[in-house]
């Protein structure tokens, strides 16, 4: 069994049940449904507690559920050609400036951790249409810089 092999079968049984991801996250528990949907669909990992319940719930095999565990290979074909998803990489591209920008502003050089993060999705009634609010939060990383004594700048342009 591959990892995409996996993922169509649970993709199969999923529309053979007709389960919605939060009936599938709350059986799963554990994570966000973000990190467990995305698991699922053989983007991350579960861990093995939750690889045993995912297990149980699709009916897998012992190798399956393993496989549930195993880190996997993560990433899609850029820039991507799925409509909502190459939406999320205009933004990026977009936005992404103005982020880094104000990232740095107020907290120095570093980066927006995509391991230490959590994402929350939620739907939000407008007169004008539903929106997608969509939260992200991850453990910013200052850069180290090595060399010199005393070449070690100070992060940050905020006064403590």
């Amino acid at each position: 069994m591959t990892r995409a092999g996996l993922t169509e079968k649970i993709l199969d049984i999923k529309r053979e049940k007709g389960w919605t991801w939060k009936f599938i996250c709350d059986a799963i528990g554990g994570m966000s449904p973000v990190m467990i949907t995305g698991a699922l669909l053989g983007q991350m990992k579960l861990t093995k507690p939750q690889a045993a319940k995912a297990g149980e719930l699709f009916g897998l095999s012992a190798n399956e559920t393993a496989l549930l565990n195993e880190v996997p290979h993560r990433g899609t074909p850029m820039p991507p050609t799925d409509p909502l998803i190459y939406r999320f990489y205009e933004l990026v591209m977009v936005n992404g400036p103005a982020w880094k920008a104000l990232i740095e502003e107020e907290f120095g050089d570093g980066i927006m951790s995509a391991i230490d993060f959590d994402m929350q999705m939620e739907r939000q009634p407008d007169p004008r249409g539903d929106r997608v609010k969509i939260t992200m939060s991850g453990k910013f990383l200052p850069y180290k810089y090595y060399g010199a004594s005393g070449n070690v700048p100070q992060y940050g342009y905020k006064e403590e």
